[in-house]
C-alpha cells in the first residue's frame, strides 16, 4: 500500500478504544474486529498488502499456530493504548493492554506493509519479538525476525513519499474491500470450477465407457436357459459331444454347443449355470458402478453450480477445507466434509452417504434435511445445546446447494440425531424440529454441465 494511504488510515483508526477480536482468517490474513460496525482486514501478503473493511464472515479454518495462540491471547478484547505510523515507513503499529488478575500486559502488533518483506510481528514493551507471521532468519534479510530476539528498526526511508488524500478512509477501505474481494472471487471461481470441470470429464468418459450390462443378463438368461435344457436332456446328449441337437421347451429344434472341458451332460449344464451366475455378478457390479458414477456426476454438476452462486471469496474457501493428515481413519468417499468455525459439518453426496452419516453419528449431533422433499443428509458434529444462528444457516445452505439445482427458497428442517428415527435405506422419521427458510439464487455463467440424474 501506499505511505499516504497508510498514514490516513492509522490516523483514522486513532478513534478506536478497543480490539473485541483478532484472529487470522487466511494464510496471510488478519482480522482485527473493533465492534459490530468495523472488522477490519489486513491482508500481508508479499508484495500485494491491503486494508480494507468488510462484513465478519464465517471462518473455515480455524488457524492454531503459536502466532494465532498469542494474537488471541494478547489482543482478545483488550484495550488500545495508541494507533501510530512508526518510523514515517508503512508500517503501523497498534499497542494495546489487557487487565488480567495480577498484573496489565502491553502488547505491540507491527503490521509491516513493506513489499516483500511484508509481516506481523507481535512484541513486547521492550520490543523484543514474542511471535511472528513470518520468522525471517540472518541469512534471507539482513533484519532477522526471531522470537526472543530484540526487533531492530527497518532503515529510514530514502526517498519523500507523495501525499495522496483520501476523502473518506471508511469508504475508501470498504471500496478497496469489495473490489479485492470481487478479483479473488473470480480467479477462485475460475480455478476451481476449471478443477471441478475436469473431475466431472473424467467421470463422464469412465461412465460412457462401462460395459452395457443388457447384454451381460441376456447373456446370463441364456447361459441358464441352456443349462436347463441340458439337465432335463441327460439321456439324449452323449458324453464328449461338441453340440447336442436338442428341441427346445417350446418344440423347436436347437442345436446347442457345449462348454469345452465337459465329460458329461450334467457337468456340462452345471458350467452353464456358472456362466449364467458370473455374468449376472458382473452385470449387478456394472450397475452398482453406474449408479455410483451418476451420484458422483450429480455431486461435482452440484459443486460447480454452488461454486458459481458463491458471493465471497470465504464461501468458496468453504467448499475446499485443507486436507489433513493427521486422521488415522480414512475418508468415505461418500461423505464430504466441511468446516465451519472450527465446526465439522458432513454431507451425504448420495444414499449411501445418507446411510454412513446416519448410522455414525451421535445423540446430540444435529441433523438437517429439505422438507418434503429428497435431499442430501447434513450432520453437524457438536455437543452444544445451541449453536450460532450463522453456522446453522451456513449448514442449511450446503444442505440446499447440494441437493437442488432450481433457484428459489427451501424450508430445511433440523434436530438432534437422537429425534430421526431410520426406516428403509435413507428415508427417516424424524421429531421436535425446528425449520430455516434458506434462499438459493440461480446463476447461469455459461460454466454449467448439468446432467439429468435425478435427486437422492
Amino acid at each position: 500500500m501506499r505511505f499516504s494511504y497508510l498514514k490516513q488510515i492509522a490516523s483514522y483508526m486513532e478513534r478506536f478504544t478497543h480490539i473485541t477480536a483478532a484472529y487470522r482468517f487466511d494464510d496471510t490474513g488478519i482480522r482485527l474486529i473493533f465492534d459490530k460496525e468495523n472488522s477490519w482486514n489486513f491482508d500481508m501478503s508479499r508484495g500485494n498488502s491491503a486494508i480494507s473493511i468488510t462484513d465478519v464472515s464465517n471462518r473455515g479454518k480455524m488457524y492454531q499456530a503459536p502466532f494465532d495462540v498469542l494474537l488471541a491471547k494478547r489482543f482478545n478484547r483488550s484495550n488500545i493504548v495508541s494507533v501510530t505510523l512508526y518510523n514515517n515507513d508503512k508500517v503501523i503499529r497498534i499497542t494495546v493492554t489487557q487487565s488480567g488478575s495480577y498484573k496489565s500486559e502491553t502488547t505491540i502488533l507491527q503490521l509491516e506493509f513493506t513489499g516483500k518483506h511484508t509481516n506481523a510481528i507481535i512484541l513486547d514493551k521492550d520490543e523484543i519479538v514474542l511471535e511472528a507471521l513470518r520468522h525471517i532468519d540472518e541469512d534471507v534479510s539482513s533484519r532477522s525476525v526471531r522470537v526472543g530476539q530484540k526487533l531492530d528498526p527497518l532503515p529510514t526511508p530514502p526517498y519523500t513519499p507523495q501525499e495522496y488524500p483520501i476523502d473518506d478512509v471508511r469508504a475508501f477501505l470498504i471500496q478497496e474491500s469489495s473490489r479485492r474481494s470481487f478479483e479473488r472471487l473470480e480467479r477462485l471461481k475460475h480455478e476451481k470450477k476449471a478443477l471441478m470441470a475436469k473431475k466431472l470429464q473424467t467421470l463422464k468418459k469412465h461412465m460412457e465407457g462401462l460395459e452395457d450390462e443388457s447384454a451381460l443378463i441376456n447373456e446370463a438368461e441364456n447361459a441358464q436357459h441352456a443349462g436347463h435344457l441340458l439337465l432335463a436332456n441327460l439321456g439324449v446328449i452323449k458324453p464328449y459331444e461338441r453340440f447336442a441337437e436338442l428341441n427346445d421347451f417350446d418344440g423347436k429344434p436347437l442345436r446347442l454347443e457345449l462348454p469345452a472341458g465337459c465329460t458329461t451332460p450334467s457337468r456340462c449344464a452345471e458350467a452353464y449355470f456358472k456362466r449364467s451366475k458370473k455374468a449376472k455378478q458382473k452385470a449387478l457390479g456394472l450397475y452398482r458402478e453406474r449408479n455410483n458414477l451418476i451420484d458422483k456426476i450429480r455431486h461435482i454438476e452440484l459443486f460447480i453450480q454452488t461454486l458459481s452462486e458463491a458471493k465471497t471469496p470465504e464461501e468458496i474457501a468453504l467448499l475446499f477445507p485443507p486436507k489433513s493428515s493427521a486422521s488415522k481413519f480414512k475418508k468415505s468417499d461418500s461423505i464430504a466434509e466441511f468446516w465451519i468455525e472450527g465446526v465439522k459439518v458432513s454431507l451425504g453426496k448420495s444414499e449411501k452417504g445418507n446411510i454412513e452419516l446416519l448410522k455414525n453419528a451421535k445423540a446430540r449431533d444435529i441433523w438437517m434435511h429439505l422438507k418434503d422433499r429428497p435431499s442430501a443428509h447434513v450432520v453437524i458434529s457438536t455437543d452444544k445445546q445451541q449453536l450460532p444462528q450463522r453456522l446453522l444457516e451456513t449448514a442449511a445452505k450446503l444442505c440446499v446447494d447440494f441437493s437442488v439445482f432450481e433457484k428459489g427458497r427451501y424450508l430445511v428442517d433440523y434436530t438432534p440425531r437422537r429425534e430421526v428415527k431410520m426406516q428403509e435405506g435413507a428415508n427417516v422419521l424424524y421429531t421436535n424440529y425446528k425449520t430455516l427458510s434458506i434462499e438459493k439464487t440461480g446463476v447461469d455463467d455459461g460454466f454449467s454441465t448439468r446432467g439429468d440424474s435425478k435427486a437422492p
